[in-house]
C-alpha cells in the first residue's frame, strides 16, 4: 500500500478480513468505543440503571423545573471535539434527571402505566445492537418470524378468535404497531379504502371523491383524543356517540343504530366504529356484545381499542371484558403499558389481513424479494404506515419466557388488588367519593363538593411533588384519577398517598368560608 506522508502523520489504514479499521493517532483513543470498552461501560451503564429504579421512590415524582431549563445548561452547538464518556455521563444527572417525571416511581399515579422490566430493557439492548430494518421478510426474516409467533402467542394468551390467530387457516394475524393511535389509524385508513372498493365494485362509475366526502365513522364520548384525530388525518367526519353516568359512560347498542339510521337517511355512508374497552377518563367498556352485530350487519367496520385494559384480558377473570371480539375487524392492546414490556408495543390484529395489505401494500423494485409471493411470509411494511420497524418482538419472547403466563397474570391482579385497596380507603371517608366503577387499576374520585375545590386539591397535590395525578371530567364533574402504574409499588406507597391525599384535602378544606 502506498502511503501519502500528509494522511501518514493522522491515520494509517489496517486490513482485517472484510473489516477495515481507521486509527486516528491524535483523537481515536477518545472519539470511538471499540468492544472492549463497550463491556466496561455497559456494565456500567446497567449499574447506573440498577441503581436508579432501586432508589427511584427517594427522588421527587414530579418535576421542579420552568419550560426552557434545559437549553442553559448545555452548549449551544455540538462540540468540534470529542468529549469523554465520563463527561457525557455526569451530565446525566446534572441535565437530563432535574427534568424527568419518574413514570417508574410507585409514587407516580397519572395517566395509566408505562410498562419496565428488566427483562425487555435486556432485549432492546440486544434488539439495538442486531440493528435490523425489518420492513420485509428478507431485510431480516428473525425479525419478522418471530413478531408472527410472538402476536400469535400473545393472542392465544387472550384467547383470541381462531380468525386472528396467524398460525392456523384463517386469514388475520397480528402486528406490533408503535402506539395505539396508531393502530387506530391504520385500522381507519384499511375501513376507508375496504368501503372504497366495495362502492366502486357495484357503481364502477361513481367517483371517489363523491364516495370519500359522504363517509362517517363512530366514536364514544369518552374515547381517546386520537381517535377523533385519526378522523382529522384521514379526511373523514367522526361522529362522537354519548354516553351516560347511568350506563356507566359505555356506548349503548340502541344509539348507535339510531345514528347510523339517521346517517344514512341523509346520504352518508357509516363505514368504521371505534370501540373502546377500559377508556382513558373512567376505564369504561363499550358494549361490543350488542355493537358488533350492528357493525356487521351493516358492515361497518369495528376497531376495538382497548390500549390500557387489554392486559388483563389474559386473566380468566377479566377475559369475559372481551367478549364480543368475534365481532370484530381489528382489535388492539398497548404491553407497553401493562404488560411488562417496555415501550414501544402496541399490538394489533385483523380478522383478514388482505384488508391491511390492500390500504397500504406498495411494491418498488427495490423492495421486492424472492419468497414475498410464495405465501408463505409476512412482509409487515404492508400492515402499517412507517417503513422502517424496529426488533421489538424481543421484547415479547425475553417477557413470556421470564415471566411466564403466571407471573404476568399475578402482575395484573396485584395492581388491582392495590386499585381496590385504595378505593375502600376513599369510600371510608365520607369526604370523598367515588365517581365511576372501578374494574381494573384506576380509580376515579373526588371530594364532594364544588369543582373548584377538587381543582384546588390536585394543585396542591402535584404542587407538593410526592405524587402525581391528573384529573378528568365526567358528567360536568371535575375527576381526579388514581392509576397504579409502577412494577415496585406497594401496599405502603398507596396507604401513603392517601395519608397524603388527606392531609392536603383537610388544607383545603379548612380553607373554604364557612
Amino acid at each position: 500500500m502506498t502511503r501519502n506522508d500528509s494522511v501518514d502523520r493522522f491515520m494509517c489504514v489496517l486490513i482485517n478480513k472484510d473489516l477495515v479499521h481507521f486509527r486516528d493517532c491524535t483523537i481515536c483513543s477518545s472519539c470511538t468505543m471499540d468492544a472492549t470498552e463497550f463491556r466496561r461501560r455497559g456494565k456500567e451503564m446497567v449499574d447506573l440503571i440498577a441503581d436508579y429504579l432501586e432508589n427511584i421512590e427517594q427522588r421527587p415524582v414530579y418535576p421542579d423545573v420552568e419550560p426552557g431549563y434545559l437549553r442553559s445548561l448545555i452548549p449551544e452547538e455540538a462540540p468540534e471535539e470529542p468529549e469523554t464518556y465520563e463527561d457525557v455521563v455526569k451530565d446525566i444527572e446534572r441535565v437530563i434527571m432535574p427534568g424527568v417525571t419518574h413514570w417508574h416511581s410507585p409514587y407516580f399515579y397519572a395517566y395509566f402505566p408505562t410498562a419496565n422490566s428488566f427483562p425487555a430493557m435486556l432485549a432492546d439492548m440486544l434488539s439495538g445492537a442486531i440493528g435490523c430494518i425489518g420492513f420485509s421478510w428478507a431485510a431480516s426474516p428473525a425479525c419478522t418470524e418471530l413478531e408472527t409467533v410472538m402476536m400469535d402467542w400473545l393472542g392465544k394468551m387472550l384467547k383470541l378468535p381462531e380468525d386472528f390467530i396467524a398460525g392456523t387457516h384463517g386469514q388475520g394475524g397480528g402486528v406490533i404497531q408503535g402506539t395505539a393511535s396508531e393502530a387506530t389509524l391504520v385500522a381507519l385508513l384499511a375501513a376507508r379504502s375496504r368501503a372504497v372498493r366495495m362502492i366502486l365494485a357495484s357503481d364502477p362509475q361513481r367517483p371517489e371523491t363523491g364516495i370519500t366526502s359522504k363517509l362517517v365513522a363512530y366514536s364514544s364520548d369518552q374515547a381517546h383524543c386520537s381517535v377523533e384525530r385519526a378522523g382529522m388525518i384521514a379526511g373523514v367526519r367522526m361522529k362522537k356517540i354519548p354516553t351516560e353516568q347511568s350506563d356507566k359512560y359505555a356506548v349503548q347498542g340502541e344509539t348507535l343504530r339510531r345514528m347510523i339510521k339517521e346517517d344514512k337517511a341523509a346520504g352518508l355512508i357509516p363505514f368504521y366504529f371505534c370501540a373502546t374497552l377500559g377508556t382513558t377518563p373512567s376505564c369504561a367498556f363499550d358494549h361490543i356484545t350488542e355493537l358488533g352485530p350492528i357493525c356487521n350487519a351493516e358492515k361497518i367496520w369495528m376497531h376495538i381499542d382497548a390500549a390500557y385494559a387489554g392486559s388483563s384480558f389474559i386473566c380468566p377473570e377479566f377475559r369475559p371484558l372481551l367478549n364480543g371480539i368475534e365481532f370484530a375487524d381489528s382489535f388492539n392492546f398497548n404491553p407497553h403499558k401493562w404488560l411488562l414490556v417496555n415501550f414501544d408495543c402496541s399490538t394489533m390484529w385483523v380478522r383478514k389481513r388482505s384488508d391491511l395489505i390492500g390500504a397500504f401494500k406498495m411494491d418498488p423494485l427495490y423492495l421486492k424479494h424472492d419468497h414475498q409471493e410464495s405465501g408463505l411470509v409476512t412482509d409487515y411494511r404492508h400492515w402499517q404506515i412507517p417503513l422502517g420497524r424496529r426488533f421489538r418482538s424481543l421484547k415479547m419472547w425475553f417477557v413470556f419466557r421470564m415471566y411466564g403466563l403466571k407471573g404476568l397474570q399475578d402482575y395484573i391482579r396485584k395492581h388491582v388488588e392495590l386499585a381496590k385497596e385504595f378505593e375502600s380507603l376513599v369510600r371510608a371517608d365520607q369526604r370523598f367519593e367515588i365517581s365511576a366503577d372501578v374494574v381494573l387499576g384506576l380509580v376515579c374520585f373526588r371530594l364532594k363538593g364544588s369543582n373548584e375545590v377538587n381543582e384546588t386539591l390536585l394543585k396542591r397535590i402535584n404542587n407538593g411533588r410526592k405524587i402525581h395525578l391528573v384529573p378528568c371530567q365526567l358528567s360536568g364533574q371535575f375527576v381526579l384519577r388514581f392509576a397504579v402504574c409502577a412494577r415496585t409499588t406497594e401496599s405502603r406507597h398507596i396507604r401513603e398517598a392517601w395519608r397524603l391525599i388527606t392531609q392536603l384535602a383537610e388544607e383545603v378544606m379548612q380553607e373554604l368560608p364557612h
